[in-house]
């Protein structure tokens, strides 16, 4: 009989394969009391992220640690970082939710750093989600900060985020902990699923207001 660990390792592999977006021969999967890490090459920095987030979708995985690295495949087309720099700045340009925020692009060696600020939290994963696909990016280091374009108290953006769970189906509100200050935001707390972990962090990150948020939710 397959322990758990073993259990989760042959779903994580079968959600890889499965996965018409990511292309999993070259991806080596280890767990360690429901500890995720993967390791070995893909070709693009979109499939890196794919490949994270299939993993979490797996029932048991408490932690994923994404170590696998970005090499392009020997027919990819080479472009210089100023080229790779000049169509990310296209493509946050074209976007509506990123085409009037400050941010700053800087490429090195295909590794992004975005720098800047934006007015609301979810656009920090916005940006990061439209340049994923830019050809040439390796990784990306973001260091967006948050500013929002008016002041809300901190009880006014933890009423909101309770609201928003409390209109949810995934999450009971009695399972997490919301705790702001200055904007920045706890949430604490065991969750039954991942659905429901996953869907506390949302509400959190939609709520207009917040500036951070420090995840301390656990899996049962």
């Amino acid at each position: 009989m397959k322990t758990k660990d073993e259990q989760i390792k042959k779903t994580v592999v079968d959600m890889l394969y499965w996965d018409s977006r990511v292309d999993a021969s070259d991806i080596h999967v280890e767990v360690t009391d429901g500890e995720v890490t993967l390791r070995g090459t893909v070709p693009s920095y979109a499939v890196k992220e794919a490949a994270l987030f299939d993993t979490w979708k797996v029932p048991g995985v408490k932690k994923v640690n994404n170590n696998s690295f970005v090499k392009f495949p020997s027919t990819a087309k080479t472009l210089t970082d100023s080229e790779i720099e000049k169509s990310i700045k296209k493509q946050l340009e074209w976007n509506d939710s990123t085409s009037n925020e400050n941010i700053h692009v800087t490429v090195k060696k295909g590794v992004v750093t975005l720098e800047g600020h934006v007015d609301a939290y979810w656009k920090t994963f916005r940006a990061q989600q439209i340049i994923s696909d830019v050809i040439g990016v390796v990784d990306i280091d973001n260091k967006l900060a948050v500013v929002p374009t008016e002041t809300i108290t901190d009880q006014v953006i933890a009423t909101d985020i309770v609201n928003a769970m409390d209109r949810s189906y995934a999450v009971n509100t009695d399972d997490v902990n919301v705790e702001v200050e200055d904007g920045i935001v706890t949430l604490s707390g065991t969750m039954l699923t991942r659905a429901s972990y996953d869907a506390a962090l949302e509400c959190a990150f939609n709520t207009f207001g917040v500036k951070d948020v420090k995840d301390r939710l656990h899996l049962k």
